[in-house]
């Protein structure tokens, strides 16, 4: 007999949902992190003591002079201009091909010019890459993720179909019921934000649907790729021959143009294709803080700072200018700390959502033990790396060779360890275990990192004060968690 439609829709959300589940745990957790990323980076740096944005003009001044004077011959300089999130002058040059390093990134003092002096360390950047690249070679973590996105909108879709009460089991929750109570569990938090995670699933792979469907822009611009980037409105078409030597204008007048264009808004970004160049171009880029769309307008100028006419890409397309908004979105700078916050709890809420899903498929009895095993390995395993790498951060010696390598070896190290307690055991005592571990975790490192660095919670630091009082309060939630795990099979 062939099954009715919300029986179909059922089983395609049982495993759209279970099949990519642990990876979007994953995905969902580094991912809520990453709306902190610049305050994580500031964090991880406790050398730095966060002073008030200076002046953008001078911050400019000083990192051109700094490139001049370390980056004669390259091929591109991109300088990201100091924000109140932020505070430093991010400076990263390409040099064109030989021996050397073909990148290098710096964050500058935005008064001094000089390379600032704190611990080597990924900082924000390591949980925003890992949460859509997983630190993969190649494209192979980015294919993953993709994949688990799509699985995620097919999941959410049928979920709103099979869940015919699914505002009204909102409203309802019956604890101590088995696998009642997980699903209650799930229909919560699979509410509570479902906007953000059809928008986060969705948003996701237009940003980088070209990774997964090239066929397209490959037949149209076969022979010109950077032309695709430009009509995109993603950036510009560099000059193909960069011409003979003509020294670099200077680039802080350029802002004054920038402030006229943009009254009330500041610039996020100066790129400069061929500096020094004949043939070199400059480009303005406004700030995406307070805009929806990321990356949005921009002015080019020529190497002696003349305005240039429009260029393929700066008026853009509707397509175009949807892709920047979906992009923006899913980003979150445009709103300041509130949406940031919403943000990051929707995203919190979404893990929590696949989490009690997992859970509730082994907890009904119909998974095997390595299910059982992933389940503990992911959902008690990530958080037990996550902190790992905070507490890493605050270990390692400062002058270690290759430290901010290190420090994501030690998050790896942290989840294997987990992985293969789950291995060696699955009960509710494992459990308790691991969730008592994240617990020990967060809250010795809120009190201890005043010893370590001279700037927590009675420092007046705010931003040392809040993200003591994080961990102090992620380390409570799972205290809580770990006293409330009862023996049952195959779940928390």
């Amino acid at each position: 007999m062939r099954p009715g439609l919300r029986q179909a829709m059922a089983d395609l959300h049982r495993w759209a949902g279970l099949g990519p589940g642990w990876l979007l745990f994953a995905v969902f957790l580094t991912g809520s992190l990453s709306y902190f990323r610049p305050e994580i980076s500031m964090w991880t740096r406790p050398e730095i003591c966060a002073a008030e944005v200076v002046d953008q003009t001078a911050a400019l001044r000083s990192a051109q002079a700094f490139l001049e004077r370390n980056a004669e011959g390259a091929s591109r300089w991109l300088i990201e201009l100091p924000t109140p999130r932020l505070p430093l002058t991010q400076v990263m040059v390409w040099q064109p091909g030989g021996p050397g390093p073909h990148y290098r990134h710096e964050l500058l003092d935005p008064r001094a010019g000089t390379v600032v002096q704190a611990r080597p360390t990924f900082g924000g950047d390591f949980f925003f890459y890992f949460h859509f690249d997983l630190h993969m070679p190649w494209r192979l973590g980015r294919f993953l993720v993709g994949f688990a996105a799509m699985a995620m909108l097919v999941a959410l879709l049928t979920g709103i179909v099979v869940h015919r009460r699914l505002f009204a089991d909102f409203f309802t929750f019956r604890p101590h019921k088995g696998p009642r109570s997980w699903l209650d569990a799930h229909n919560v938090f699979g509410v509570l934000a479902l906007p953000y995670h059809l928008m986060i699933a969705y948003s996701g792979l237009v940003i980088l649907m070209m990774l997964y469907l090239p066929w397209g822009a490959d037949r149209l611009f076969a022979a010109q790729p950077a032309l695709f980037l430009a009509e995109a409105g993603q950036s510009i078409v560099p000059p193909p021959d960069p011409g003979p030597a003509a020294g670099q204008s200077d680039l802080a007048p350029l802002l004054t143009e920038a402030d006229r264009r943009w009254p009330g808004e500041a610039p996020g970004r100066v790129d400069v294709y061929w500096p020094g160049r004949a043939a070199s171009r400059i480009v303005v880029t406004l700030g995406d803080d307070q805009r929806l769309t990321h990356a949005g307008e921009r002015l080019v100028f020529d190497g002696a700072g003349a305005p240039l006419p429009a260029e393929p890409g700066q008026v853009r397309s509707a397509p175009a200018r949807l892709e920047r908004v979906l992009y923006g979105l899913h980003l979150g700078r445009f709103g300041g700390w509130p949406v940031r916050v919403l943000f990051f709890f929707s995203g919190l809420a979404g893990a929590a959502m696949v989490g009690t899903g997992l859970i509730l498929w082994t907890a009904k009895g119909h998974a095997g033990r390595l299910a059982e095993t992933l389940n503990l390995a992911v959902i008690g395993g990530l958080p037990i790396a996550v902190a790992t790498f905070f507490w890493a951060n605050r270990l390692l010696p400062t002058g270690l060779a290759g430290r901010a390598i290190l420090e994501g070896g030690c998050f790896f190290a942290g989840w294997s360890l987990a992985a293969v307690h789950a291995v060696l055991r699955r009960d509710a005592v494992a459990w308790r275990t691991q969730f008592a571990g994240v617990a020990t975790l967060f809250i010795t490192l809120a009190l201890l990192d005043g010893v370590l660095t001279g700037r927590g919670l009675s420092s007046g630091d705010r931003l040392f004060a809040g993200f003591d009082l994080a961990f102090l309060a992620a380390g409570c939630g799972f205290a809580l968690l770990a006293r409330s795990c009862r023996a049952r099979r195959g779940g928390a």
